[in-house]
């Protein structure tokens, strides 16, 4: 059974960063792209980030570019999520995702599958 697991969310002044974790219990994790998204209260789930499986290609929704960093290291099975200058509108819920499809993919569908969220909240 495929579990990923969030963690590193919690709550930060503005201005400030945050490392989320994502910890995959997949035999192949290597093959399997990743995505992160956030919902935040009364909002849509909304891209954030993929990283390809080998980790050499990365591609962010516009909102967050040049703030978020994704990377992974597959020999420990876990993706991570580097979010830097937080603001009050990242206040959301952080979802990892993995999928198999080989390309960048920017929308819930086609992912394979969800963790359970980490919250991040972000004070003025």
């Amino acid at each position: 059974q495929v579990q990923l697991v969030e963690s590193g969310g919690g709550l930060v002044q503005a201005g400030g960063s945050l490392r989320l974790s994502c910890a995959a219990s997949i035999r192949t994790f290597s093959s399997y792209a990743m995505g992160w998204f956030r919902q935040a209260p009364g909002k849509e789930r909304e891209f954030v980030a993929h990283i390809s499986a080998s980790g050499a290609t990365t591609f962010y929704a516009d909102s967050v570019k040049g703030r978020f960093t994704s990377s992974r290291d597959n020999a420990k099975n876990t993706v991570y999520l580097q979010i830097n200058n937080l603001k009050p509108d990242d206040t959301a819920v952080y979802y990892c995702a993995a999928t198999w499809k080989s390309y960048i993919l920017a929308s819930r569908v086609g992912y394979d599958y969800w963790g359970q969220g980490t919250q991040v909240t972000v004070s003025s």
